[in-house]
């Protein structure tokens, strides 16, 4: 026991000189371009929505300038999408211990971290906003490209121009709300969440108390808490 508490504080050290490398270079900065290219959709989008806040794309450079960037920022956003997926596709999975930490997924809401099973590199809630983005992003591309290319649509089949603006309103306010949920839950819940998709590595408490299976899978230690 006393050898096994010894090696475990020589690991912790050596790795809190260094950190744990949570997030690459590559994949910061794609999360970053494609915050900003969803912030910019998320603007220009909200003006065109309503006469009220069209005040925005005043801001943005006038509605001329927003109508032609929107939908070409919206391809960018989609594409760091696809770069999402092509990293974390594998991470992404649910497993058993993601059905697990689905069951107590109240302890994460009040923030009680310690009562909450262990997980891989993400949870199952930043899981499903990964998927609820993934899945939103394909419809706002598909119903984007309707309203882009309107003239493209016969008036014989007008009510696929109605079905895009539909489609296109409902998954642009999933991922608002999934979008402010993702922000909240990584600034304000998760102290340490933020500022590792900036500096890319996270302590090795900070690993082992939120991700403790990717925690052990890093670090090649194990903890029989995270078994039972």
């Amino acid at each position: 026991m006393t050898t096994t508490r010894t090696t475990m504080k020589a690991a912790d050290s050596a790795h809190s000189a260094h950190g744990i490398l949570r997030y690459t270079i590559t994949e910061r900065v794609n999360h970053w371009l494609g915050a900003l290219f969803y912030v910019y959709v998320l603007l220009t989008g909200l003006a065109f929505w309503s006469p009220n806040l069209f005040w925005i794309a005043t801001m943005l450079g006038g509605g001329e300038t927003s109508r032609y960037w929107h939908p070409w920022a919206g391809v960018l956003f989609a594409i760091s999408m696809a770069v999402m997926y092509s990293h974390w596709r594998q991470d992404m999975r649910e497993t058993e211990a993601d059905r697990k930490w689905r069951a107590s997924m109240g302890h994460y809401v009040r923030n009680e971290d310690q009562e909450l099973p262990p997980v891989g590199r993400f949870n199952y809630g930043q899981k499903l906003f990964f998927w609820v983005m993934l899945w939103a992003v394909a419809a706002l591309l598909v119903s984007g490209f309707g309203l882009w290319n309107v003239d493209l649509i016969p008036w014989s089949l007008r009510w696929l121009r109605y079905a895009a603006v539909l489609v296109h309103v409902v998954a642009a306010l999933i991922t608002i709300g999934a979008f402010i949920i993702h922000v909240y839950m990584g600034t304000a819940m998760v102290r340490g969440g933020f500022s590792s998709i900036i500096r890319g590595v996270v302590t090795p408490a900070w690993a082992r108390t939120h991700h403790r299976l990717w925690y052990e899978q890093q670090t090649g230690q194990s903890d029989a808490r995270s078994h039972k």
